[in-house]
């Protein structure tokens, strides 16, 4: 435990559990999208393909364990995940500051691309989102006509407002440049680099990043656009 506490004081120690509490946070965006996906499918048996995804997620593990247990676990892992990788985000940015010499204050590192420079802005973009995105489809508090456990219902009702896309498209287009940067830095960050394949680094994270981009935002705009209903 002393050897974990002296390794996290260490700057190569919070940025190896940024890395780690950020892989696991981009499988849950990878596996989210992939659940997102479901409202592309058409209803059978007069039930929606979403609902009965998220009925699964809540009935998973039962009776072994409570009704919505292990979704309520994931919650906790992932509230954790955020969690650390918030502070670790925030004390290396802090430890960054403090050693920079007072006479590059104002100036950027031109081998810095436009991801990395929008990290910390894209960060507090998409922790906002996620708050908000909670209490649209999670609580409902932000969402008028929310009904509980009619997921179809509330994602669509949710996207027939332009308003409601637009915030949506801004909070995708940081998490994609966020994982862009995020997924390419962790290969080095743990020291998965390789002369063979480090020149793939950078394409595997840009593909990545579209992906979950295009994921997320193919559903909500073919409900923009009244093609899901």
């Amino acid at each position: 435990m002393r050897r974990v506490a002296t390794l996290y004081r260490t700057t190569v120690g919070k940025k190896v559990l940024m890395a780690v509490s950020g892989v696991v946070l981009f499988g849950f965006v990878f596996v989210h999208m992939l659940g997102n996906l479901k409202m592309l499918f058409p209803a059978a048996d007069g039930h929606y393909a979403m609902d009965v995804y998220a009925e699964f997620l809540r009935e998973v593990g039962y009776p072994l364990l409570p009704h919505e247990g292990v979704l309520w676990l994931a919650r906790f892992v992932l509230l954790a995940a955020v969690g650390v990788h918030v502070v670790s985000a925030v004390q290396l940015t802090r430890l960054s500051r403090a050693a920079r010499p007072a006479g590059y204050a104002k100036e950027e590192s031109l081998s810095l691309s436009y991801a990395s420079r929008t990290m910390r802005w894209g960060g507090v973009i998409l922790l906002l989102f996620i708050v908000y995105h909670l209490l649209h489809f999670t609580t409902g508090q932000a969402h008028s006509t929310f009904v509980a456990g009619a997921v179809h219902q509330n994602y669509v009702a949710a996207f027939r407002s332009p308003l409601v896309f637009g915030v949506y498209f801004v909070a995708q287009a940081a998490l994609c440049l966020h994982l862009y940067h995020g997924v390419w830095s962790f290969f080095q960050t743990l020291g998965l680099s390789h002369p063979r394949y480090n020149h793939l680094r950078r394409p595997f994270a840009a593909g990545f990043a579209l992906v979950v981009f295009v994921g997320f935002l193919t559903p909500p705009a073919l409900v923009l656009a009244g093609v899901i209903s």
